[in-house]
């Protein structure tokens, strides 16, 4: 079923587009003048920032709660109906080890840290998935931004893409902009990347509209806004004129447009990846933070296993953990990992003992959380879960810690605030504090 996507001005066009157009841009099919347009009328208030480690973010969602125990957290000397069906493989960590089918996340573990304490306490799927997308609980009375969105309200474009990228659509609901303005909502592909002869809807041209058509369509919309402009005495249409700009620039721009572009990319680099889902989705977030986008999050697989998660154990993890490994090999020999922050999350963890149908239900009380790159330590595993992997046994972490620690990398002070509905001020991050303990430290 197509995401519902209410805060995604890409998903919710037509009156401006009307109007603007005037039917004179109908055939170029231009949606991202939407996307740009609705900065206009959006706060732009500056507020202070921590010098940036991370120039990007390439947030790797597994949605339905991934098991900790099949993944980062193994309980090879617990009893069988809690060990689960799988053993256990060494890592580059010394005395670390992985569940057996992350066979290469393994290989690369000297390159990442690993969160064995993530707790929230929230076990449906929606407040669980709101939690790890924003960083606040939920409630009935607000609707709070996406990590993404607030990156894009605080730090902007670059390189005329757009700050956040959805791979391929938007996820959920928790991935939208919240109580901010629409313009903070992510740009969504609209197709995925693993589907044959892939193109991102709006970067291309209409059939039978050529450059030369495409510039003289835009001195006629240049023409409409002036007349509007002179009948309304109005300067809204000039505060819109540079976010039609940046759009513009994107269409126009071959580097802009090439960014994503996987035909670009060498087919032993796909094969590397995966010709998956995930592999082929994890390739194009490379490109895209490569390109300059700023945030990019993405989903691999369905992690929901009530029923037999060894079935699902196996179906879904080797095309996962290759993508993964992939990634951090990729970015690393390129020298992006140093300034990309690369975030493995899921919505909680899964119960400690098998249930009845050789399944796991819903554990929110602990689970594992992976981060590489972006000033994070190499080679380092956080917190512990108890010997069952039922609760955190040292270092807890909560879900204001985690996402102050990712705003604090990319250069945000998520101590700042932003206005909501009815010009109240609110924290990025209400409370938490920066894990200052998985942090690089500097020479």
């Amino acid at each position: 079923m197509k995401p519902q996507c209410p805060g995604n001005p890409l998903e919710n066009y037509s009156s401006r587009r009307e109007f603007l157009y005037v039917g004179l841009l109908g055939s170029v099919g231009l949606a991202l003048p939407q996307f740009f347009g609705a900065r206009a009328g959006a706060a732009m208030k500056q507020f202070p920032k921590h010098v940036p480690v991370a120039e990007s973010v390439i947030h790797i969602f597994l949605p339905g709660g991934v098991a900790h125990q099949e993944s980062f957290d193994p309980k090879p000397f617990a009893p069988a109906e809690y060990r689960g069906p799988f053993g256990a493989i060494d890592t580059k960590i010394p005395g670390i080890q992985f569940g057996e089918f992350m066979k290469e996340t393994s290989k690369i573990a000297d390159k990442i840290t690993v969160i064995r304490s993530m707790s929230h306490g929230e076990a449906a799927h929606e407040r669980g998935t709101h939690n790890m997308f924003t960083g606040y609980r939920p409630s009935p009375a607000l609707s709070f931004p996406s990590m993404g969105s607030v990156v894009s309200h605080e730090l902007g474009a670059r390189n005329d893409l757009p700050p956040y990228v959805c791979v391929p659509n938007v996820p959920n609901e928790f991935a939208n902009s919240g109580y901010l303005s629409s313009a903070y909502g992510p740009f969504a592909l609209g197709a995925d990347p693993a589907q044959q002869n892939f193109k991102v809807r709006d970067l291309n041209l209409a059939q039978g509209v050529d450059e030369k058509r495409f510039e003289r369509r835009r001195s006629l919309l240049k023409t409409v806004d002036d007349h509007f402009r002179t009948l309304e005495k109005s300067d809204a249409l000039d505060s819109m004129d540079a976010f039609y700009q940046h759009a513009y620039k994107l269409i126009s721009s071959q580097k802009a447009r090439e960014a994503f572009d996987l035909s670009k990319e060498d087919d032993k680099i796909k094969e590397e990846y995966g010709k998956t889902q995930a592999g082929q989705r994890m390739l194009l977030a490379r490109r895209l933070v490569e390109g300059g986008v700023r945030f990019v999050s993405l989903t691999a697989g369905g992690w929901d296993h009530h029923d037999n998660i060894k079935a699902g154990i196996q179906g879904n993890m080797p095309s996962t953990d290759r993508a993964i490994a992939t990634l951090i090999r990729d970015l690393d020999r390129r020298g992006m990992l140093e300034n990309t922050l690369v975030m493995v999350s899921t919505e909680f963890g899964r119960t400690p003992k098998i249930n009845p149908t050789g399944g796991r239900d819903h554990w929110p009380r602990v689970f594992s959380t992976m981060l590489a790159g972006g000033g994070m330590k190499a080679g380092y595993v956080h917190g512990s879960s108890d010997s069952l992997g039922g609760e955190p046994e040292e270092d807890k972490v909560g879900i204001e810690d985690l996402a102050k620690t990712i705003y604090h990398q990319i250069g945000i002070n998520a101590e700042s605030e932003m206005m909501s509905p009815g010009d109240r001020p609110m924290e990025i991050v209400d409370g938490g504090e920066v894990i200052d303990a998985i942090l690089a430290k500097k020479a």
